[in-house]
């Protein structure tokens, strides 16, 4: 593996970003955030589970005046995915231009920079999507 890659593997193949969720074991809803009461049910016999990596989707928005921490990185694209195991979620969706989105676009977790903090340099990570282009 050459050096370049070192920083790509410990990110995506690590799981301390993979976004998790929770499903209900009684009636099998799941959720995105995780909750800790079933919605559908009321069953607090929840389990927490690795969302799919791959989805598709369903709307998406170009956030053009977003907080100061985001300011430098504006225009973005959110999107609103479904994953392969039903579950939905916002996420940002990098790698595309507004102008390649479209409606059931695949699309695959991917860790990426999220921003510097500007006093420490620390940068800090999470997860987006980005097209899976596995599936053309």
């Amino acid at each position: 593996m050459s050096r370049e890659m070192v920083p790509e593997y410990w990110r995506n193949k690590h799981i301390y970003l993979r976004p998790k969720g929770t499903v209900c074991r009684d009636c099998g809803a799941k959720y995105f955030p995780p909750r800790k009461v079933c919605l559908k049910c009321g069953s607090r016999n929840m389990e927490e589970y690795e969302l799919s990596e791959k989805g598709r989707i369903l709307s998406w928005s170009v956030v053009r005046y977003p907080t100061e921490e985001f300011a430098k990185y504006a225009p973005y694209i959110l999107g609103l995915i479904e994953l392969d195991d039903g579950t939905r979620l916002v996420a940002q969706v990098s790698d595309v231009s507004a102008d390649e989105m479209h409606v059931g676009m695949r699309v695959r977790l991917a860790i990426r920079k999220a921003f510097e903090e500007s006093e420490s340099g620390i940068i800090r990570y999470t997860y987006k999507f980005v097209p899976d282009i596995s599936e053309k």
